[in-house]
């Protein structure tokens, strides 16, 4: 049976970070998944709505996933804040179906207000990480792998909305989360440990405390270096920017030259399923990635 998804691209991923949206569908055709991309579909708020209202951040991300049960299929995103924004919505207004029914009828008396199709909690927010271990399957994806990786050193960087934004992770230890792990071992890849791989990248602090927050990012990137590892994989373009785009300006900031390439994910994947690293915008990226390719003689 062919895997579907209702497709929430989210807005970095179609600017920024548009390597992430090209890498995406370059790998979810190359393994079968199919991908109905929710066009209508607005920003999650990437956890800023809240600060002004919940009603809002609620009702905006309600409309998300209602876009997805009308089709009625889960809602896949590949951003570990969308992940974590949308999922949690998700969880609250299905616990309101139960302790709060005034609260969800406040929102979907909203969504009806605008024309909108109303929440009813019949589906699932699914990052492409847990599609991909949970759905398509370890052992599967093994199976598709044309070249593998052997000798990459990879340093997972997971992004704290995806692991601690929801109440519940079913898929994963939200503290020693191992899905990435796992990831880099089927395609022939060696998972690198280190001690930043859990927590946050920095960018939340980035508008108003940006020293803080490339000096955050500059550790993460400075033990990764020491761990030994060739590159960081991170499932969040927000991560990604901060670690990669800002790179530059966070070496100045630590004092020291790091140079180490980070990748989005489906990139990596979708490198050891042949997809060339053209296709997967693998020449956008702010620190080079050559030296990833070099070692894996693509």
């Amino acid at each position: 049976m062919t895997l579907k998804y209702a497709y929430f691209p989210g807005c970095v991923a179609q600017g920024a970070c548009r390597e992430l949206y090209m890498s995406t569908r370059s790998l979810t055709q190359a393994l079968g998944i199919e991908l109905i991309e929710l066009k209508k579909a607005s920003c999650c708020g990437s956890g800023t709505f809240k600060e002004d209202s919940q009603l809002l951040e609620d009702t905006v991300n309600a409309r998300n996933i209602a876009l997805a049960e009308s089709l009625n299929l889960p809602l896949l995103t590949h951003c570990s804040t969308c992940q974590g924004v949308i999922g949690h919505v998700d969880e609250r207004l299905k616990a309101a179906q139960q302790d709060d029914p005034a609260y969800l009828a406040q929102v979907n008396g909203l969504l009806k207000q605008e024309g909108c199709s109303p929440y009813q909690g019949s589906t699932e927010v699914k990052h492409l990480l847990w599609a991909l271990v949970a759905d398509f399957g370890i052992e599967a994806l093994q199976q598709r792998v044309t070249h593998k990786l052997a000798g990459l050193k990879c340093a997972a960087f997971y992004g704290c909305y995806l692991l601690r934004a929801q109440d519940h992770l079913p898929y994963d230890d939200p503290y020693n989360p191992q899905s990435m792990e796992r990831l880099f071992e089927a395609v022939g890849a060696t998972p690198i440990y280190y001690r930043g791989r859990t927590q946050c990248c920095g960018w939340p602090l980035s508008s108003y405390a940006t020293t803080e927050s490339f000096k955050m990012a500059g550790g993460h990137i400075q033990e990764a270096i020491a761990s030994g590892a060739d590159c960081i994989v991170t499932p969040c373009p927000l991560c990604h920017l901060n670690l990669d785009s800002r790179q530059p300006e966070v070496e100045r900031v630590v004092g020291q030259e790091l140079g180490l390439p980070v990748l989005h994910l489906p990139q990596l994947v979708a490198l050891a399923l042949g997809i060339s690293p053209k296709e997967l915008g693998l020449d956008r990226h702010v620190v080079s990635t050559q030296s990833v390719l070099d070692k894996l003689g693509v």
